[in-house]
Formats: structure tokens, sequence, C-alpha cells
């Protein structure tokens, strides 16, 4: 603990200063930092876990965190995280641009990566992640998927974990990403990143899921201005309950089908159930490039949509426009239960599967959603759907190659 003492007073000295960290037997307490011009408390966090990552307590108390250099963290094993205070992001953009983890998916990176086994990270409704954001928002200038710009938190070969109990606020990028990971519980989450600005967010999705399986997320409110929760490759078991989405893209299966050299994305047995989307792009939904692989036994459960633009949505080229009717990439046995509310226009639902590979076991039950206005006729819109006759979708027009994912007014 001296030695502790002495680096701190050391670093004061120098203009910065680091947190203290305590260890008692197997636990690890972390106070954050109260003196110096450019605190910095990661390396001591980054010790404690060093120290009782395994079959240890890692307890970081209340006050603020100043997080100036990326944390990670891959080799922890029964391990139970308090987390009492808030962590800050610093504000050096360049510093992460360079240093962020990289994590496979896209390019993409994080500022926090956690990986191992029995891991329980706890934050009693008190925890707070503060990334900064809107210093992101206005830098990247509305650009999309910006190389270095960090998630915030990354579940990464991580088995048997809990995340309970913490709050986001102006993330840098996607709140969190779960990767090459399983049995993950993620529950009473509370997520927020909005612009002040002429910028928008872009690309601050709630989570993303990616090569993972038996995932349970519950008891979530997000607003984010992407997709909210999105269940990306390689993904099995998700099943989502009790979430409020709000100006986001909701309940979402995808991307899929874009993986260099073509690799295949499978996504099967997903549910989506008691699901609130609020002036949303979309509610229900899957997006697909013209790729390979297979989407299988999907259901979207209880969604109710709120002047969402277009609640339900089927595609198989996204973005792109490309190979509408030529993917490789099948949907199969998607269901639509209880699915109701308000479109923002008249458009309820539009689903184009690919020509070549139609979708098929699509149902509809007791979906009723009607357009903002009051007085429009909602319309559903279908394409290359086999058994559509009795899958209850009631389908009053073709639904072109390359419908937009978002509408401007009635069609």
């Amino acid at each position: 603990m001296k030695s502790t003492l002495l680096l701190s007073a050391l670093l004061a000295l120098a203009g910065g200063a680091s947190a203290a960290l305590n260890v008692t037997g197997s636990t690890c307490t972390v106070t954050p930092s109260t003196t110096g011009a450019n605190p910095d408390d990661s390396p001591d966090i980054i010790n404690a876990f060093k120290q009782c990552g395994t079959n240890g307590k890692v307890i970081l108390t209340e006050g603020m965190f100043h997080i100036r250099q990326v944390m990670d963290m891959t080799n922890l094993n029964n391990v139970d995280v308090e987390i009492h205070g808030t962590l800050q992001w610093s504000s050096d953009i360049q510093y992460w641009l360079r240093s962020s983890i990289y994590v496979e998916y896209a390019q993409r990176s994080t500022a926090w990566r956690v990986g191992g086994q029995d891991i329980r990270i706890r934050g009693f409704g008190k925890a707070l992640f503060d990334g900064q954001g809107q210093l992101w928002y206005d830098e990247n200038r509305g650009g999309s998927n910006q190389a270095g710009r960090p998630i915030s938190f990354t579940l990464w070969h991580a088995k048997n974990v809990l995340i309970d109990g913490i709050t986001w606020r102006q993330s840098q990028f996607w709140h969190t990403f779960v990767a090459y990971s399983e049995n993950i519980t993620m529950t009473n989450l509370d997520m927020n990143s909005t612009s002040n600005s002429q910028w928008s967010t872009v690309n601050t999705d709630g989570t993303d899921t990616w090569n993972s399986k038996d995932i349970f997320i519950s008891n979530w409110t997000v607003t984010c201005g992407d997709d909210c929760i999105a269940v990306k490759g390689n993904s099995t078991n998700v099943q989502v309950s009790n979430v409020h989405c709000y100006e986001s893209g909701c309940a979402v299966i995808g991307s899929l089908g874009n993986n260099p050299g073509g690799a295949p994305d499978y996504v099967r047995d997903v549910t989506f159930d008691n699901i609130t989307c609020t002036h949303s792009s979309n509610a229900a939904w899957v997006k697909t490039y013209s790729g390979s692989g297979l989407v299988k036994n999907v259901t979207f459960s209880n969604i109710r949509a709120e002047n969402v633009n277009q609640p339900i949505y089927v595609t198989s080229c996204i973005y792109t426009g490309q190979g509408c009717d030529s993917s490789r990439l099948p949907i199969q046995d998607v269901r639509w239960i209880n699915v109701t509310g308000t479109s923002r226009y008249n458009i309820a639902s539009a689903i184009h599967c690919s020509a070549s590979n139609p979708c098929s076991g699509f149902s509809f039950e007791n979906v009723h959603i009607t357009p903002l206005d009051g007085t429009s006729t909602p319309k559903y819109l279908c394409s290359n759907i086999n058994g559509q006759a009795t899958s209850g979708i009631p389908c009053t027009g073709t639904c072109p190659a390359n419908w937009p994912q978002q509408l401007s007014g009635n069609n």
C-alpha cells in the first residue's frame, strides 16, 4: 500500500494521478483519483483485474474513474465485479483511433475487452459508462463505421457471464458487442446515446451478437439512433425479452452475408418477445446482403410499434441493392405474432425475398398495424414467399427488389 501511495504522489507531481488500489486477500478495491490535472484510473483498474481476476473480486467504488487507456482483460476466471461509480472515457480521439483493440468483425475495435469464464459484472443501477460520445458524433460527421472508433464494451471469447445493472450514456460507437461467446446473460441495462448537434450519432447500436450462442437479454431500455439489438452472423439461441427501444432499428436479424471471401452466416433459434419500438425506423425485421448462409427459426412476438417508419421489413440486398433476386442466403421459418401499433406511413410490412431462394415458413398471427394518420389503409407488400396463401400474411401488393428500409411518405 505504501508503494501505491508513493506512486500516486509521484504521478501527481508530474501533472497526473492514478487511482488507489487496495488488495485484501482475493479482493481488489479501486478508488478513483481525486488529484492531478490529467487523472488516469485505467492502470489500477487493469492491475486489479490482473491480481484478483481469478477466483476473486474486483470492486470499483463510487466516484468518477477517468479511463485514458484501452483495457484488455481476456483471461478472467470465476470473478465477481462490482461497479459503483462512473467510468468516463477520455476525449483524446486520436489516441482511441490509434489504440482501440481490434475485434475482427468488419474491422471493428473496442475500448474495453473482457473474456474468460464465470464472470459476473454488476452495476447495481449505479454504474455509469460515459463515452463522451458527442465528441465522436461531431468528429465523425455522419460517416458510417469509422475505423478505430471504439465499441464501448466487448465480451470476447467469454463463457458463463452475467452483466447486470449498468447505464450507458453517450457511447463512442456500439454500446456492447458479444463475440465468440456463450451462455451470456445481460439484464437491467439502460443505454442512451443522442446527439445535440447537426451530426447524428450513427452506429451506436445497443448490442450486436456475432459467432456466439446462448445469449439471454432482458429488461433493457435503449435510445441509440441505430440498431437496438442486432443478431449478426453465426449467432444461435438468442433470447430477447422486455426491451423498450427508442429512435432505433429495434429488433433485427442482421446484417448478414457480407463476409470477406464469401464465408457464410448462419442465424438460428432467435426470439424477440415483449419489445416496444418507439419512433424507430423498423420494428421486427431481417436484413441480409446477397451472400451465403441461412436464417432459420426466428420469432418476433408481442411487438408494439409506436410511430415506426416501416414496422416489418425483410430484404435480401440491404444497403447495396445488388443481387436482390440471386441471394444464396435463404430465410426460413420466421413468425410474427401479436405485432401491433402504428406505422408512420401506410406501409405496415414490406417483404422481398430472393427469387432464387424464396422465403419459406413465414407466418403472421394477430398482426394489426395502423397508419399514424388514422385514415390510410395499411399495405402489406410481398414477393417470393413460398406458401404465402396459407401464411396469414395479407399481401396487398408486390414488394419490388431493393425496396427502401425507410420511407419518406405514403406509397
